[in-house]
Formats: structure tokens, C-alpha cells, sequence
């Protein structure tokens, strides 16, 4: 009887924890409760710092806060994160859909979620819930398609970036096809291949694009003035569109705190910092995607495909679309393949290739992000890293201890080093198999190439080399496989050893103003090609080197700094970019480029002395990018200039049909600098590229446009009392 007692005791106790359970569970996820439990300063930038004591509290604010600026554009990203794009865009958004389709993003991040620890779930709960939160409390905001946001999206997001790798694997653009139109469907399979830049991944740096790319750097104590280690973050992409950086303060009683930009979207600091450490990305060409050749020969079994010494079995299965059109929605369905190796996504030569994808199954980003946003010492920070979810980030690290750190990719599989990787290999033959047990088949954090406290004092990347990361004591390309480190070293790069060796100790000024250094490092080289060829062409073309002689002049008596005021910035940066476009080779080709830059300056202002500044503009369409720049609206000269000439202030700009201006489409995005001390020595600087809020008539519309444009930066407000000493308003989410 005692025993009946004790374990019906037991059973009610047991009960008891598992109601509990469930009554904290449902609290985290009740969106009224999350509301009240989240306070949001809004800075006088309108930087929104986010306090809760829960976890789950900061991230429902953050998505919160989110909608609040720009909910325009992350409710059109994470309609294209979910594969719905063609749902809102029409026949624009088909090739979106269809790849989301042909990877199941939807299934592989539902069941991602599912496997999640229960912390991680309510976390993604809170996500949505934010976002569903604003949409309900604020009447007047019209979702376009998506009235309920699930937690799985923000998986599906970071999944969906991964696939922007598959343009490097050695498939040809030419050859993607993304399934076969079912009967009654598409009838030409032509309208199947994906557009190049919907190849790029939505919510990554797209480093394919020249213009764009990051620059990142730290110096230990021994190179700073104050003895503290210091950090640069300087990410480089869009302006417009998908993947804008979201500057926000996250501050949990649980455990985060930590100041940076999230990726619209996304509910995390995807890089940043505290007044204990901080770190930043720069993307890479590591091969974290492989094409496999497979043989399909079989006349009796058409899914029977060669695999060692037999057959496997290839795996069919149909989807659809659903497309906007004038008349309604057209719904197309489509058969897709895959091997044990990945989606069949095209052919050469009669054979079929499938492509494998690091991490596209397992997933893992969300949790390495909310590792690292908690990390409050390198230790930490390195157990999160250790995770290896991430696909094609570098990651450099500082913090209050004076270390500094840096990691060459993160996810990258385990293959055998005897094939070519940059090229399809053959899916017949196991050797190519990547490791088959799962706690192998991705190199360790330390297998990768990674430096701790180098003797030089500095490492920096630019979307580079790791084999010159620092002055001295570098890593050795012959020490790692060829699949991990392929880049080569960047104008960008070059620029920042020049930098971070022209001094021995950097004080905080001196940090911030070299983070926006406008030194064109390409510009000694060309001028003297230029001028080579100047001399050899009065030899054999006097009257035209006649004419080009002041231009000549001009730049050979620059000292080639860009500024706003200068006309041999806008003779050598537009000279640059068209040498590097025009691939055909002909006596004196630079020349004659030169030439053609003056000539259209002419055309274009009447006059070829034309000041960077009056040429080179800052100025906020729609956020969305496709509304068209105009010279007769209000816009701000900025000094910066194109990546590929060695500018660390990177911007890169677009004219407008029947403009004469050219404007920024890309560059420095949100760019921070940060100095590590005790707690009251550290200080931080940041910069967005226009302002906080996407609303032209909030005040926060275009408030750092001007340090933007001009190399500055504002203070961060990191501290309750710094924010309390520059508060714009104070509320609870719905209030």
C-alpha cells in the first residue's frame, strides 16, 4: 500500500513538472505576455536597444522592432525565404520558388525546428511571434500574402542562403535546371534556369559582385595606444533589397547582451559586440558545395543509377507553384530527382549532375548565431564556432582580455584530397563520398586555417587570402587542402596591411578615421602605366598625346587620396572601372580608355573637370531599389569608391538612364568600430549607410546619410545611462 502511495505520489509530481512545463512554455510563446515582458529605448538615432529578462523577450522585440522600420522589406524577404515569391511577384519570382522547391527547403526546416532543443523552439516562436504581434496591433500595416508567420521561416531563411554556393561548384549557369514541367505544366523548360542573381543566396554578402565583399580588421595591445585590443567591422552589400543590416541592442537577463546589425529577417545579431568581446565576417570562396556526376544506364530502371560495384535507387517526386498572373493564379507543377548525393539540378555530355550542399540538411545556423550572441569570453565564443553550422563566413574576433582571433570558413566538408574539387567528380566512385560519419564529415574549427594572437600584433580579411592576413608569421597555403582556402589576395587586402603596418600604435581616432580611408591603393600603378604610355605615344601620335596632356598632368600630380573635391579621383576611378571591364587588348588601350572616360565627361557635364563629389552620390529610393535615382532630388557626395581599386571606403554605384550622376547601390553598409577595455574604457562607433527607419517621413529616415557620406561615425550608446543621456522614447511592444 505504502508502495501505491509512493508511486502515485511520484506520478503526481511527475505530472506536476510536466504541466508546469508546458504552462512556462505556452507563457514564453503567449505574444501578450512576451509584449509586457520587453522594454524598447529608442536612442536618439532611433537605434532601438532591447531589454527583457527573457531570452525569448529580446528576440520578439527585435522582430518587433523590425516591422516597425522596414516591414515592407522583411515581409518580402521572408516571402521569398518561404518560397511564395511568385505568389506576390508573377512570373519574376518563379525561379525563387522553384529552387526553394527542388532543395525542400520548407520540409528540411520543419523538421529542423522539430529536432531543435525546446530553448531554441521557443526562441523561434518568439520570432514569429513578434512580427504577428505587430501585424495584429497595428491596423493600418496590409500584409501583402503571409498573414501568419511560423517559426520554421527564420530556418528556411538561413537555409535558403546556402544555396548561393551552387554557382561555384562547378556547374555552368547554362546548365541549372531546376526539374522538369509536369504535363499540363510549363511547356518551356528554358523558363526553368534561375536567374544568375537569384543564384547569389538572399541573405548573404554576395561576393560574386566585384563592388562588393567586407573588410574586417583587429589589433591586439601591443598596437594600440590605450592597451586595448580594438576591432573594425565593415561589412559590404546592397543597399536595396534582400539582406539589409538592421542595427539593434539586445540586452536579456538570461544571458545576451550584445550590440550590432541583424540581416531584416533574421531574428539574431549576426555580428557585433559587447564590452567583452566582438567579432565580424567576411564571406569566401571555401568550396562548401560539390557536383557529382552520376550514370543513369540503366533501360529497365530509368531511377537506377551506378554507385561502386551496383546500383542505388534515385528518388522522384513532384511540387507546384504558385504564380500570379492577370487572369488569377496559374498553378505548375514539376518533377524533380535526387541521389543519395543531392537534387539532380542539371547535365553534361548525357550524363546527369547532383549536387551536395554543406549544411542544406542538417542545419544548425540559428543555434551557432544565439551561441555566439551569448558568448561573453573566447572560450565561449570558440565552443560556438565550434558548431560549425556556418557556410562561407570568415570570422574575426577581439575582446576585453586583448586576444584576437581569426577563422578562415566554418562549415567545410571532409573529402579525399586526390580529386578536383572546383570540378564535377564522379558520384559512381565511393572515394569521393564525403566522411560518412557525421561527427567527421565537416573539419574541425581547428583543421581550418586560424591564427591566435599573431607576434605582428594585427589580422585583418577582404574577402582574401588567409595566407596573408598579417605582416609576419603567416599560415602556409601547402598546409591545408586546396578545397578550403582557394582566394587570392584582394586590393582591399593590400590596402588594409598597408594601413595596419604604416603605424605602430593606433590610438581610437586614429582607428576610426582608417576605417573609412579613402586611399586608392591601385591608383600609384595605373598612373604609371598610364604615364609609360603617355611618353611612348608622343613618339608616335603627338597631336593626340597633346590632347590628353592635361588629364596626364592632372593625375600624375594627385596624391591619390579620393575626395569629393578632387577631379583626378573621377578621371582614375572612372578609368579603372572601364579598363578592368574591357576584357579586348590593342595598342595603347589604356589610353584610349582614358579618353573615352574624358569624352563621355564632356558629353555629360560639358566639361571633363568634374569633381568625385559631383559625380559620386548618396541618395534613398524605396527600399526595395527599384524606384529610379533622380539628379533633381536632394543627395549627398561621398568620397568612397569602388572595391577593385583598393578603396577601404567601398561604394559602388549605378546611373540611371537620363541621369548624368551616378549613385550608391552598395558598399559600407553598417560599419562599427570598437575598443575593448575595462568596462569603463570600452567605447564603440557605428554608422548605416542612410538611417534606422525605411519611412521617408520618420525622422530616422536619412539622419546618418550625412556621416555616412562623409566618413563619420555617431557614438554608441551602449550602457542604460548613455542610452537614458540620449533617449528618444521609451515602450512596450503594441504601446
Amino acid at each position: 500500500m505504502k508502495r501505491k502511495f509512493v508511486l502515485i505520489a511520484i506520478v503526481f509530481i511527475l505530472f506536476s513538472l510536466t504541466e508546469a512545463f508546458a504552462q512556462s512554455t505556452s507563457k514564453n510563446a503567449d505574444p501578450e505576455v512576451l509584449a509586457k515582458s520587453v522594454t524598447i529605448h529608442r536612442d536618439s538615432f532611433g537605434v532601438p536597444h532591447i531589454f527583457s529578462k527573457t531570452d525569448a523577450g529580446v528576440i520578439f522585440g527585435l522582430m518587433y522592432a523590425q516591422c516597425e522600420d522596414n516591414f515592407w522589406q522583411l515581409e518580402t524577404d521572408l516571402i521569398r525565404a518561404v518560397g511564395r515569391a511568385a505568389e506576390l511577384d508573377g512570373e519574376k519570382g518563379v525561379s525563387n520558388d522553384l529552387e526553394y522547391r527542388a532543395f525542400e527547403m520548407e520540409q528540411l526546416s520543419k523538421d529542423e525546428y522539430q529536432r531543435l532543443p525546446e530553448k531554441m523552439r521557443v526562441l523561434c516562436d518568439a520570432a514569429a511571434a513578434g512580427i504577428n504581434y505587430y501585424i495584429a496591433k497595428n491596423g493600418n500595416v496590409r500584409p501583402r500574402l503571409i498573414r501568419n508567420f511560423e517559426p520554421w521561416f527564420f530556418l528556411a531563411s538561413s537555409r535558403n542562403g546556402r544555396v548561393g554556393s551552387l554557382t561555384r561548384a562547378g556547374i555552368k549557369p547554362g546548365e541549372i535546371r531546376f526539374g522538369t514541367p509536369e504535363p499540363g505544366g510549363e511547356a518551356n523548360s528554358n523558363r526553368n534556369v534561375p536567374k544568375i542573381e537569384d543564384l547569389q543566396g538572399r541573405f548573404e554578402d554576395r561576393v560574386e559582385d566585384p563592388a562588393e565583399g567586407s573588410n574586417m580588421w583587429v589589433i591586439n595591445r601591443s598596437r594600440s595606444a590605450s592597451g586595448n585590443a580594438m576591432l573594425m567591422i565593415n561589412p559590404h552589400v546592397g543597399f536595396f533589397g534582400g539582406g539589409q543590416r538592421y542595427e539593434a541592442h539586445l540586452r536579456s537577463d538570461e544571458g545576451i547582451n550584445v550590440y550590432g546589425f541583424a540581416i531584416l529577417g533574421t531574428p539574431y545579431i549576426r555580428t557585433g559586440f559587447n564590452e567583452n568581446l566582438g567579432w565580424s565576417h567576411t564571406n569566401n570562396y571555401a568550396d562548401t558545395a560539390d557536383i557529382y556526376f552520376e550514370t543513369f544506364d540503366d533501360p529497365k530502371n530509368p531511377l537506377a543509377y551506378r554507385y561502386g560495384n551496383g546500383y542505388r535507387q534515385a528518388v522522384e517526386w513532384t511540387d507546384a507553384i504558385r504564380i500570379k498572373t492577370e487572369s488569377g493564379v496559374e498553378v505548375r507543377r514539376y518533377r524533380f530527382r535526387k541521389t543519395h548525393h543531392g537534387l539532380v539540378i542539371g547535365s553534361r555530355d548525357g550524363r546527369q549532375m547532383a549536387i551536395r550542399i554543406a549544411r542544406l540538411l542538417e542545419g544548425g545556423e540559428f543555434e551557432q548565431r544565439i551561441a555566439m550572441n551569448r558568448a561573453r569570453n573566447f572560450r565561449e565564443f570558440k565552443a560556438a564556432l565550434s558548431m560549425v553550422a556556418l557556410t562561407g563566413s570568415n570570422t574575426i574576433y577581439a575582446d576585453r582580455q586583448g586576444n584576437i582571433f581569426y577563422v578562415h570558413g566554418n562549415a567545410i566538408p571532409r573529402r579525399a584530397t586526390k580529386f578536383d574539387w572546383a570540378n564535377p567528380v564522379d558520384g559512381g566512385n565511393p572515394e569521393t563520398e564525403w566522411a560518412e560519419d557525421p561527427a567527421r564529415r565537416y573539419h574541425a574549427l581547428d583543421e581550418l586555417p586560424h591564427m591566435l594572437n599573431p607576434r605582428s600584433g594585427y589580422l585583418q580579411n577582404c574577402n582574401s587570402t588567409p595566407f596573408l592576413m598579417t605582416a609576419s608569421g603567416n599560415l602556409r597555403k601547402e598546409d591545408y587542402p586546396a578545397y578550403m582556402a582557394p582566394e587570392e589576395d584582394t586590393p582591399r587586402a593590400k590596402s588594409s596591411r598597408r594601413i595596419l603596418d604604416g603605424r605602430k600604435k593606433f590610438t581610437f581616432e586614429e582607428w576610426t578615421r582608417a576605417a573609412t580611408d579613402t586611399t586608392v591603393n591601385e591608383a600609384t600603378a595605373g598612373i604609371k602605366l598610364l604615364s609609360d604610355q603617355w611618353e611612348l605615344m608622343k613618339h608616335e601620335d603627338e597631336a593626340r598625346a597633346e590632347e590628353l596632356k592635361p588629364a596626364i598632368l592632372e593625375l600624375k600630380a594627385w596624391d591619390r587620396v579620393a575626395r569629393t573635391d578632387s577631379t583626378a579621383t573621377t578621371l582614375f576611378l572612372l578609368w579603372h572601372e572601364r579598363i578592368n571591364s574591357d576584357k579586348e587588348n590593342y595598342k595603347f588601350k589604356e589610353l584610349i580608355t582614358l579618353d573615352k572616360v574624358i569624352d563621355d565627361l564632356e558629353k555629360d557635364f560639358g566639361n571633363w573637370k568634374v569633381v568625385w563629389g559631383e559625380i559620386n552620390r548618396l541618395q534613398r529610393v524605396h527600399t526595395s531599389g527599384e524606384a529610379p535615382f533622380s539628379d533633381a532630388q536632394p543627395s549627398y557626395p561621398v568620397a568612397g569608391g569602388p572595391g577593385p581599386a583598393g578603396m577601404v571606403f567601398t561604394y559602388g554605384t549605378r546611373k540611371s538612364p537620363g541621369q548624368r550622376r551616378r549613385y550608391g547601390v552598395s558598399g559600407n553598409s553598417f560599419v562599427a568600430v570598437v575598443e575593448f577595455g575595462n568596462i569603463n574604457k570600452f567605447r564603440a562607433r557605428s554608422v548605416l549607410v542612410f538611417g534606422q527607419s525605411a519611412d521617408p517621413n520618420s525622422k530616422h529616415h536619412l539622419d546618418q546619410a550625412e556621416l555616412y557620406a562623409g566618413g563619420q561615425f555617431k557614438e554608441v550608446r551602449f550602457t542604460l545611462t548613455q542610452i537614458k543621456a540620449n533617449l528618444e522614447r521609451t515602450y512596450q511592444p503594441g504601446n
